[in-house]
């Protein structure tokens, strides 16, 4: 009988403990580690409070899994790391269902592929073109309230945070007083984990009163959004939330389930993700003056610096899959209905894809990296992502003389949405 690959209890804890994204630098050792050893491991919880799963830390491992999605399914279990406690709250909340949201990331095919093509044109380059200078603008307004603090202050709290969440919501028809409530109702889903971001007042909360808290916050957005579907049904634009509020599948209009997760999706994975990148590529520049002098005379390097930001900083760090046969990954042997962990934090930390991975290079060859997922859950808003942060770097340096770091920078207790909670940084204005 095949030995199975265990991962060691200590640094299975740490690869679903918040704290340890929080960390980093010692979760990449694990992860180099663990990746020499066996890119893919079994993790098992030694008082089973979660189901056990398989650990994918390698780049081609990960790669393989994501473009394989007859294979590696995303719905029959939850596509988060979630502990038991928390798969239970869910099912009685959905009758059911472990997802509390039902998203494209929740579907598999035939459903998905028909969901995604009502945006999918929406979402590509040539739509998105006409967008630049509404972004433009918004990006101008980010750094007027940056050199408006002063000379120095948290980047994320000034720009990174406020920007691409007012850019999504102009694109789905969210006016600009009700941003702050969906900021506070994104941070509760996906930064629970985090005191600081979970906006509770508590430290340590118990895995029971997380669940409370996102679900609180789904059920939250379903009600704002369920009313916004409602007026665009009554008076359609050009705007996202229109081809959602009248999307039509198989002759039929979406249901409300599925329409309330195409908007939470839209709303809550289109800001926070680009937020972390954004304050990414702001601090790769603080930390490099002669990077910030060359990309200031030369923005043709932007292009380079967005790419490596995204994969340096990686915002969505992992998604589970569920395998619908038997079937082998890495050599390893995985049997149908295993759940797996595809991890892109320790994916794009890959030596064997990333020379010196843990550089920021924007002069990567082909930087081929897995921060947008592949195959045919590939991030939908990708190129609305590289279009926000390459205009807000494009401003910055046409606004800001130098930028350099004013204390520690602080990434997100969270094992799903990643980043930075604060970014202190001083600067000079052009």
């Amino acid at each position: 009988m095949d030995s199975i690959p265990m991962v060691p209890a200590e640094v299975g804890r740490a690869v679903i403990d918040p704290k340890s994204y929080g960390t980093w630098e010692p979760l990449l050792d694990r992860f180099d580690a663990l990746r020499a050893e066996a890119p893919v491991a079994k993790v098992v919880a030694p008082d089973d409070e979660h189901e056990p799963f398989w650990l994918v830390s390698s780049f081609d491992g990960v790669m393989k899994a994501s473009k394989d999605n007859a294979t590696f399914l995303n719905n029959p279990k939850s596509t988060v790391f979630t502990l038991r406690v928390g798969e239970m709250m869910a099912k009685a909340i959905t009758g059911g269902s472990p997802h509390l949201v039902e998203s494209l990331v929740q579907m598999d095919a035939p459903k998905h592929p028909k969901l995604r093509r009502l945006t999918q044109d929406w979402f590509m380059p040539k739509n998105l073109a006409r967008l630049d200078g509404e972004i433009r603008k918004i990006a101008n307004e980010a750094i007027d309230r940056m050199l408006g603090a002063g000379e120095e202050g948290d980047f994320m709290a000034l720009v990174a945070a406020p920007y691409p969440l007012h850019v999504v919501m102009q694109i789905l028809g969210v006016p600009p007083e009700d941003e702050p409530k969906m900021l506070f109702l994104t941070q509760q889903m996906f930064g629970g984990q985090d005191e600081d971001m979970n906006k509770s007042g508590l430290k340590d909360l118990p895995p029971e009163q997380i669940s409370q808290i996102v679900a609180g916050a789904v059920a939250e957005f379903e009600r704002y959004f369920a009313g916004l579907a409602a007026e665009r049904r009554r008076n359609p634009t050009d705007d996202v939330a229109t081809v959602i509020a009248n999307a039509v599948v198989d002759g039929e209009p979406m249901s409300d389930r599925d329409t309330a997760g195409y908007y939470i999706i839209t709303a809550s994975a289109g800001h926070d993700t680009t937020s972390a990148s954004s304050a990414g590529a702001a601090l790769a520049l603080a930390r490099d003056p002669d990077l910030f002098a060359r990309v200031k005379a030369d923005r043709n390097l932007l292009p380079g610096i967005v790419e490596e930001a995204i994969r340096w900083t990686t915002p969505v760090q992992h998604f589970m899959r569920t395998a619908a046969t038997d079937t082998e990954l890495c050599g390893q042997k995985i049997a149908a209905g295993d759940w797996l962990m595809l991890n892109y934090v320790a994916a794009n930390h890959d030596p064997a894809q990333f020379p010196e991975p843990r550089k920021f290079d924007p002069t990567r060859p082909a930087n081929r990296h897995l921060a947008f997922g592949a195959g045919s859950h590939q991030c939908l808003g990708l190129h609305l992502a590289r279009l926000e942060m390459r205009v807000l770097l494009d401003v910055l340096l046409d606004r800001v003389d130098s930028l350099e770091l004013a204390g520690e920078p602080k990434r997100v207790n969270s094992t799903f949405v990643g980043g930075f909670k604060s970014l202190p940084m001083r600067w000079k204005a052009a």
